[in-house]
């Protein structure tokens, strides 16, 4: 086992320790991931690794078995995930009975265990390998490329895969303007929401007055549903690092920040583990790698304020102050944290730097839209079958991700909208499904790209509901600094409310229009001035719901309280009683093999009768 030198000093060091770590990896013939990303670990993954670590450890047999904990594959829906090599065998949905099989028969034996294997629904095809499943297909993977390969607290496993080599190429071989001139004909922008050239933000810093200077990374992902940077700091840290570190040469930067939610444990963790290991080694601190170049991070932890993912937030948060927004006309390149040009880039754009640097900005620039270019990494939820976190192209087609990537909607519904950009984000209705997924496109449908949230919906998904339930979160989420986002949030809450409880009046949809012009026009930072996109499109796309919350006083995705009823159907009834013993309120009433009633007076609309009838005899109506 090759031991990590208390200090490189050189280029050379790095190189010649990579390619002795290359060496040793090939002697290892038998290899076991187990991903131990939140979501596989939420199903028991680590005790999954745990079972096979001590597999590896007693067997008798005379090969090398390496059994090893990596991050999230993606493919949330169908963890835990466990890859064999050789061969890249990818199992799905293991349980702890099946280690010792999977150790006996493949690891040992070399045989594939067809049941645990993932099986198409539409071809009944099964996929030995991740590059089979039609999940994987259509992804392009370049910040996560690393992710369900590399262990992400072993520094050895990221240099062997040529990790830190980006930053060699920096110190030995570029100029800082080289740097952000490859940068810039990479067409980079920032992955955090507003998708401003990086190259320029980083130019405008490093020419900024002062000789002090700060980096960055803004990991402070707050949106619902979303959980793209938390996989990149859990299952890769070390790219984020390069890419900091990289940064930090290119501007003028001698010491970075990370600031990541507290409720990303398993993130901050990992992170705290490889900045030691990259300051150990000197890849951080002072004269890295014998140059004249010095640079370290520090992580800070949010108290979970979403306001904090603001750049100028998240700079007070990081002084020890309230975290509210200031104005921008004060530039945080120029004057940021405690008053010096700083540069703030999210989790994603770091990671994306060292992948610009070894493969050149041509072929980042090749990858994507003439104006958006690259990938992005969205996590796709809600109501399609197959959930978890995707890397695509630029260009990629909301329809391709739906159908292709997601699978379709489940049980057989119909499509409905998807919304993008997180809170402030839009819903995108089924006429826009052929959209291309880039930032001027998803901005001219009245959403935006945001930090890569995508919450799909079916047709059971009431879209004021939708508008109130973002309404809700930015109005709790608002620091209430500046007037219009305060009172305005609060009073487009209120009338949404009414409106979802068939209180709605003629003349409020338009009353929501001019509080959403106000907002946009008056509010201090990007949450209040974004805060009506989903009302909006919502109104926008879906008008034909609000009027009929208002008018007819009744909500046709049948989701509303209030505003619908439910209703057995005589027919479909089996009269098995199963619904009049669960009511709650006794309003079914219904003899044996004769069909049951619901008193429409007595029921409270709870639900429960639709959702224990095993005949699906309970309708809404």
């Amino acid at each position: 086992m090759i031991s990590v030198p208390a200090r490189l000093t050189s280029p050379s060091d790095i190189e010649n320790l990579a390619n002795a770590l290359r060496e040793e990896s090939r002697a290892a013939p038998r290899s076991v991931r187990v991903c131990i990303g939140t979501g596989c670990a939420a199903k028991g993954s680590r005790r999954l690794y745990e079972l096979f670590l001590e597999a590896a450890t007693q067997s008798g047999e005379d090969i090398r078995v390496e059994a090893k904990c990596v991050g999230c594959h993606g493919f949330c829906e169908r963890g835990p995930i466990v890859v064999i090599e050789p061969g890249e065998v990818f199992y799905q949905r293991v349980e702890e009975p099946d280690v010792p099989e999977i150790f006996r028969e493949t690891v040992l034996g070399g045989r594939v265990i067809e049941g645990l294997l993932y099986e198409d629904p539409s071809t009944g095809k099964k996929a030995t390998k991740a590059t089979e499943i039609p999940f994987y297909n259509v992804q392009e993977r370049v910040v996560l490329g690393m992710n369900g390969i590399v262990e992400p607290t072993s520094i050895k496993d990221y240099i062997a895969r040529d990790g830190y080599k980006a930053l060699v190429k920096v110190l030995t071989s570029m100029t800082p303007e080289e740097v952000v001139s490859q940068v810039e004909v990479a067409g980079l922008r920032g992955r955090g929401g507003g998708g401003f050239p990086t190259a320029r933000k980083w130019r405008s810093c490093r020419e900024a007055e002062g000789s002090c200077r700060y980096v960055i990374c803004n990991g402070d992902e707050g949106d619902p549903g979303a959980f793209m940077d938390r996989s990149i700091m859990e299952g890769n840290p070390h790219s984020v690092i390069e890419g900091m570190a990289i940064g930090a040469y290119a501007i003028g930067a001698e010491q970075g920040y990370i600031y990541v939610r507290n409720e990303y444990p398993l993130a901050v963790e990992h992170l705290k583990v490889a900045i030691t290991q990259a300051r150990e080694i000197g890849l951080l601190g002072k004269n890295i790698l014998g140059s004249s170049f010095s640079f370290d991070i520090r992580i800070n932890r949010g108290g979970g304020a979403f306001v904090c993912g603001e750049s100028t937030a998240l700079m007070a948060s990081l002084e020890g102050r309230t975290g509210e927004p200031r104005a921008k006309y004060v530039h945080t390149v120029e004057s940021g944290l405690w008053g010096k040009p700083t540069n703030l880039n999210n989790v994603e754009t770091w990671a994306n730097v060292p992948a610009i640097i070894n493969n050149g900005g041509e072929w980042f620039a090749n990858i994507g839209t003439e104006k958006s270019k690259g990938t992005k990494v969205f996590s796709l939820v809600g109501k399609v079958e197959n959930t978890g976190l995707v890397e695509v192209p630029m260009g990629i087609t909301l329809r391709r991700i739906v159908d292709e990537i997601g699978g379709g909607i489940r049980d057989g519904k119909l499509f409905k909208a998807v919304q993008t950009g997180g809170p402030s984000g839009g819903c995108i209705p089924a006429e826009h499904l052929d959209a291309r997924v880039d930032f001027d496109e998803l901005t001219k449908l009245g959403s935006m790209m945001g930090s890569g949230g995508m919450i799909v919906m079916d047709e059971d998904t009431c879209m004021v509901n939708v508008a109130k339930y973002f309404t809700d979160f930015l109005q709790k989420e608002s620091c209430g600094k500046c007037t219009p986002c305060r009172e305005g949030l609060s009073q487009m809450l209120h009338i949404l409310n009414r409106i979802a409880r068939g209180e709605g009046e003629v003349g409020d949809v338009e009353e929501l229009g001019t509080l959403a012009e106000i907002l946009e026009g008056t509010a201090l930072c990007a949450l209040g001035k974004t805060a009506a996109n989903p009302v909006l499109s919502t109104i926008r796309y879906f008008r034909d719901e609000y009027d009929a919350h208002i008018l007819d006083r009744r909500c046709p995705a049948k989701e509303c309280r209030g505003l619908f009823r439910y209703e057995i159907d005589a027919e479909a009834c089996k009269a098995c009683g199963i619904c009049l013993k669960n009511c709650p309120a006794d309003a079914i009433t219904g003899e044996k093999k004769v069909p049951h009633t619901i008193n429409q007076e007595k029921c409270t609309l709870c639900g429960t009768c639709w959702e224990k009838c095993p005949f699906t005899a309970v309708l809404k109506i």
